[in-house]
This record gives structure tokens, sequence and C-alpha cells, in this order.
């Protein structure tokens, strides 16, 4: 079972719910995906870190062979070639790794290197299985960690799987839910909370996810993101109370199930709530 939680924005509960979840379910793996900021590590505090770097394949050019023909720049729909000065210059930011151009360049005058664009950590913490992406500063893209943090040998298959996703609905988190079973939106109780609660409704029903909502941080007043999931027939999967201890727990990186048996009841009965959704929709999917 792969479980993506994903919500709008950051600071909506995100990681609190996938940490969370993923101590719940005990013998679990838990990754996080949020390669800009990634902090579940901080929660889980694993042991044995081991680590790995990823690198992209960047074009080289050998300026002796080249002779200016243009033709790697017309090629190149992401314009990190141009020839400049009777030089060709590479613009490694933008640079999409695809080798298009040293397929088209007629004087082979373009080879690859590697560039390290940043690294994956895994580690243990308790009966969880902690993996974190770390993009390096400055990089465009975290893509290609995101794809080796989700490879299959990654994804244990006795055990359930968190995946904590990057906040928002651009292309990493499309990749991080892109083979999930099912997807945990987190929502604020705020008219703000249900503009970002609608941009990642429309993505999962984009890549055709089955979903839930979590309603974060709720008050006994009115609550937008709970009339909005009301009028569109959205599945509410839980409630988390806004709570001043939970909050200190959570801002001081602390796993609220390993805390207290109240949050450990909580997050557990989401947890059967959740795969409860999974069942049914595999049922439905697979009768």
């Amino acid at each position: 079972m792969r479980i993506a939680v994903l919500s709008g924005k950051g600071g909506t509960g995100k990681t609190l719910v996938s940490v969370n979840l993923a101590a719940a379910s005990k013998e679990s793996t838990y990754i996080d995906c949020d390669v800009e900021e990634p902090n579940g590590h901080l929660f889980f505090k694993p042991e044995g870190v081991r680590e790995e770097e990823i690198s992209v394949k960047i074009p080289k050019v050998d300026e002796e062979l080249c002779n200016g023909c243009r033709k790697c720049v017309d090629f190149c729909n992401f314009n990190a070639l141009a020839y400049i000065k009777n030089k060709l210059i590479v613009f490694d930011d933008v640079c999409h790794s695809c080798g298009g151009c040293i397929l088209v360049c007629p004087e082979k005058a373009l080879t690859e290197k590697a560039k390290v664009i940043g690294k994956v950590q895994k580690g243990i913490s308790d009966e969880v299985t902690v993996w974190t992406g770390i993009l390096n500063t400055g990089e465009a893209t975290g893509i290609p960690i995101i794809k080796k943090l989700l490879t299959e040998k990654n994804l244990e298959a006795n055990k359930q799987t968190f995946i904590d996703c990057p906040p928002g609905s651009a292309c990493i988190v499309m990749k991080s839910i892109k083979d999930a079973d099912y997807c945990v939106l987190v929502a604020e109780p705020t008219l703000f909370g249900v503009h970002n609660l609608n941009m990642v409704y429309d993505l999962v029903k984009l890549f055709n996810k089955p979903f839930g909502v979590v309603l974060n941080k709720c008050l006994d007043e009115e609550n937008p993101a709970e009339k909005f999931c009301f009028e569109n027939n959205i599945k509410i999967l839980g409630r988390i109370p806004f709570d001043n201890e939970l909050g200190t727990l959570n801002s001081n990186a602390e796993i609220a199930v390993n805390k207290n048996e109240k949050y450990r009841e909580l997050f557990s009965s989401l947890l059967k709530t959740v795969a409860k959704e999974v069942q049914c929709n595999e049922t439905t999917t697979n009768p």
C-alpha cells in the first residue's frame, strides 16, 4: 500500500500526517520527497544512515571539434545551448539531460559529463525505514532524486509506504504521486486553505487517483475546507483539532503518536480509515 500525502502549500500539516501515519503503522517505509526542504528525518532521527549522490548527465563541449553549425542549438527546446562569439555555451541549470544534442551533433563535439544535483539517504528509526531526498541549493529540479527514491527496490512489498510529497502541484508532485495507490490531501480551515486544497484536488483527479481529505487545525467555528469537501462530494478521512500540545510536539520535531495515547488513537484511527479506503478501491477496480 503506497499512500501519498500532499497539500497545496507548505505548513498545512503534510509532514505531521505522513510521519505519524508511518509511526502508527510501525513496520513501514517513510519517503520524504520534499527534496527542497526535507524535514521528516528530524522527527524520525534515523540511525545507520547511508548516503548516495545523485547526478544527471549534461553535455560537455570539445571546442576543437565544434564548427559552429548550431544544430544542437536549434534542436534544444529548453534553450540550454547557445552559440555566442564563436563559442558553444551550455546552460547547465536549464538542461533536461535528454541527450538529444549529442545525437544531432555531426562533428561529435558533444559528450556527456556527470553533474551532482543532490543525494538520497536511508536510515532506520525503530521499525520505520526512512528515505530522504536532498536537492542541492540552486538546482532547478529534484525529479531525478524523486525518481531514485521511488524505485521499486525502495518500496518494500510487505510494508506500508508513506510518501511525503512536496507542497503544491508542480512536476515534482506529479512524479511523487505517479505510482501511489491512494492520496491523502491535507487542508487548513481557511479560504486560503480551500484555494490550496483545490489545486491538489484538480491534480489527483487529473491522475485519476483515489483520494480523501484530512482536515487539519480544526476549530468549532465554520470550516471552509469542510464545506468545499461537502460541495464536491469528497471523502473526509479525519479531522485533526487545533491543539496547542500537538503544535508544540510538532514544532519540536517529536512524533505525536509516540508521546501521547490520544494522538496514537487519532492517527491509528486515521490509518485504519485510509487502509479501508484503499481496500475498497482495489475491490472496485479489480472485482
